[in-house]
């Protein structure tokens, strides 16, 4: 049975100040600090949404592009798309296929199972000149060692969910999304709950994670430099779950 998680009110602040990160930052304690300076401090219950980039600094999964060899398969899908082919050969390595490659777009499914452009390689936000950013290896992982350190300094325990900006299939426009969870669960299954009207709810499965992410954007924004929010008020399911459980498996896509 499903437990009412529903509030009337969440607070989000966006966490001003944190320096340029480096390879070997502890994102923990620059979070801490950010969130002391801010005057809210962290709390139990938060949920810490941290932006995918200053993730991948911190873990070193920035690469410049002046030490990429494309490969002939590269160099061919560089020319057909419009594309740097040193770009192309880092989409490639961090693919595990291609979805769609079409009108300048490359749509893949990443080593992790994200479906998204590029692979998630990105030149936005990274400082240097042909400097991109990786996806974290595990993002997850990443989540989950930001939450302990946190715990392990500060004493509270609280949900995070690192994020990355996805298009969406059916619809315009970029949103944010989880692609990394630690402390809660990513899903609230609604199936078999009985609706205000007494039906029963077949295919309800509200992706908190997502929600989450989503909403921390309003504040985080894309050219304000504030790569991270804490959410205060939300009502979650706690536990360990994982991004990997808001993808969609292939056997249930339509247009795959």
């Amino acid at each position: 049975m499903i437990v009412n998680l529903m509030v009337v009110e969440i607070r989000i602040y966006g966490l001003e100040g944190i320096p340029e990160v480096k390879p070997g930052d502890d994102l923990a304690t620059l979070i801490i600090e950010a969130a002391d300076r801010e005057g809210i401090g962290l709390m139990d219950g938060d949920v810490v949404v941290v932006s995918q980039k200053v993730v991948s600094k911190a873990e070193g999964r920035v690469v410049r592009l002046d030490t990429v060899q494309p490969s002939r398969f590269a160099l061919n899908l560089a020319e057909a798309e419009g594309k740097d082919p040193r770009l192309v050969e880092l989409i490639l390595r961090e693919a595990k296929r291609i979805v769609k490659a079409r009108d300048g777009h490359i749509i893949t499914e990443t080593l992790h199972g994200f479906v998204c452009a590029n692979s998630g390689v990105d030149r936005s936000n990274i400082p240097g000149e042909d400097v991109v950013s990786l996806l974290p290896v595990d993002p997850d992982e990443s989540a989950r060692r930001i939450r302990d350190r946190i715990r392990e300094i500060k004493g509270v325990d609280v949900a995070v969910v690192v994020t990355d900006t996805f298009g969406r299939a059916w619809r315009v426009g970029q949103v944010n999304f989880a692609v990394g969870v630690s402390g809660m669960k990513p899903l609230i299954d609604y199936r078999g709950v009985l609706d205000a009207y007494g039906y029963v709810l077949k295919a309800t499965s509200i992706a908190v994670a997502d929600e989450v992410a989503a909403a921390a954007e309003l504040v985080m924004g894309k050219v304000s430099r504030i790569p991270v929010a804490v959410v205060r008020g939300l009502r979650f399911i706690r536990g360990e779950g994982s991004a990997r459980e808001l993808v969609r498996p292939i056997k249930r896509d339509l247009f795959r």
